[in-house]
């Protein structure tokens, strides 16, 4: 059992939902990066998506991207990524890390050579935006070879052809996409989120994960009276770009608090 299935599967046996962050690898500076993850878990989070900075970000909204380029001001590319996930891994040996991110800088690095090198640095799973599920088996296969899961994205746009397909090949838990439109981008709607999400469970047992529109902790709380995990990338990243070197921390896991009260609720 994976360290994703075994989070999911603890949490279902406890009556809790999971609590996910993300956050862009380096951003605010790439001397942060593994204190926040240690503090992320410290203050609720069950697993943490662990963005890849990109130049071109097409999925995310201004927050994030701008998260990307002050990553990328840093020079903080794939294999950084990769060693500060190891270097988290020192302290914690637990929580499951996803990356994710766009497909240039894996296909950079080479498909193989990346799915090697995440599996020895301690990633669980994979999240890649813009490889569509139709011509991604090889990628797929090279995760599961080196016990990784995929996860990939269902919106509100996704037919049942596409449910379908993309269920066939996820494994770890099913990423719903709240609203249409970028990151952060809108006001959910929870009753349109719940409808779609019952929907998705008549055809899979895997765990469904809602994000891209949490904004706070009374929206956390609505999404986790009907989903298995609270994905909160944003309203974390604002938090991180609000700060400053002295209360960065503390602010991030006085956020993280909140939310997993909320959620727990």
């Amino acid at each position: 059992m994976s360290r994703i299935q075994t989070v999911f599967s603890s949490l279902k046996a406890n009556n809790k939902k999971a609590l996910i962050p993300y956050i862009t690898a380096g951003d605010p500076h790439p001397k942060h990066t593994v204190s926040i993850l240690h503090t992320l878990v410290a203050s609720g989070a069950d697993m943490i998506e662990l963005g890849i900075p990109f130049s071109d970000p097409m999925a995310d909204g201004p927050v994030i991207q701008r998260a990307s380029e002050r990553a990328l001001k840093h020079k903080v590319g794939l294999k950084i990524v990769l060693e500060m996930v190891q270097e988290f891994r020192q302290k914690d040996t637990k929580t499951p890390i996803i990356l994710m991110g766009y497909a240039n800088p894996i296909e950079a690095m080479g498909m193989e050579k990346f799915t090697q090198a995440a599996k020895a640095a301690g990633v669980d799973g994979v999240l890649t935006v813009d490889y569509p599920p139709e011509e991604c088996k090889d990628f797929i296969a090279g995760l599961q070879v080196n016990g990784m899961d995929s996860i990939f994205l269902l919106s509100p746009t996704s037919d049942a052809a596409r449910v379908d397909l993309i269920v066939n090949q996820a494994s770890g838990f099913l990423y719903y996409v709240s609203l249409k439109g970028v990151t952060g981008a809108a006001n959910l709607d929870i009753d349109e989120v719940k409808a779609r999400v019952a929907g998705i469970r008549t055809k899979t047992d895997l765990p469904i994960g809602v994000g891209f529109g949490v904004k706070d902790a009374a929206t956390a709380k609505k999404v986790a009276a009907i989903a298995d995990a609270v994905v909160v990338g944003s309203r974390m990243v604002v938090a991180i770009e609000q700060s400053n070197e002295d209360n960065l921390l503390s602010n991030i896991s006085q956020l993280m608090q909140e939310l997993r009260t909320a959620i727990d609720a």
